[in-house]
């Protein structure tokens, strides 16, 4: 079995009256986290940052420390099975106009209600409910 791993962000920001998280909109069709595939001699961070500028061009990143959740699932590519780990971090940003890539077909900043209703996979609103909850313990989050 062949195994993958890819690093991802949920990317947040508190410009607004309330904390917005940003979702991207996949050329596939479902709601998600900027993510993507590790690089040989990448460390995960290199890798949340090289995605978030290729996939959104946000330059403005800042690591909250302390946070660091993974993943794993299994998917079929041309026949073969694939395990995948992914893992997370939190970004904070300023930035609100994005500049998307060719993966994606929109994205949109939503609070985290309306977040949790928008991204497609259970996996996914996981992370969601455990970033927002670090975040909201260190008084992070503004309602």
């Amino acid at each position: 079995m062949l195994r993958e791993k890819s690093c991802g962000a949920v990317i947040y920001n508190n410009k607004q009256e309330k904390t917005r998280y940003l979702m991207l909109n996949y050329a596939a069709g479902h709601w998600d986290f900027v993510k993507g595939n590790q690089e040989p001699n990448e460390e995960e961070k290199q890798t949340v940052t090289r995605e978030m500028m290729e996939e959104t061009g946000i330059t403005d990143a800042q690591f909250i420390d302390g946070f660091r959740e993974s993943i794993s699932y299994f998917y079929r590519r041309q026949g073969l099975t694939i395990n995948k780990e992914v893992v997370f971090y939190i970004i904070e940003s300023n930035t609100e106009e994005v500049k998307i890539s060719f993966e994606h077909v929109g994205f949109i900043w939503l609070d985290y209600q309306h977040a949790m209703e928008k991204l497609t996979f259970k996996n996914a609103k996981d992370v969601l409910l455990k970033a927002h909850d670090f975040l909201q313990k260190k008084g992070l989050v503004k309602d």
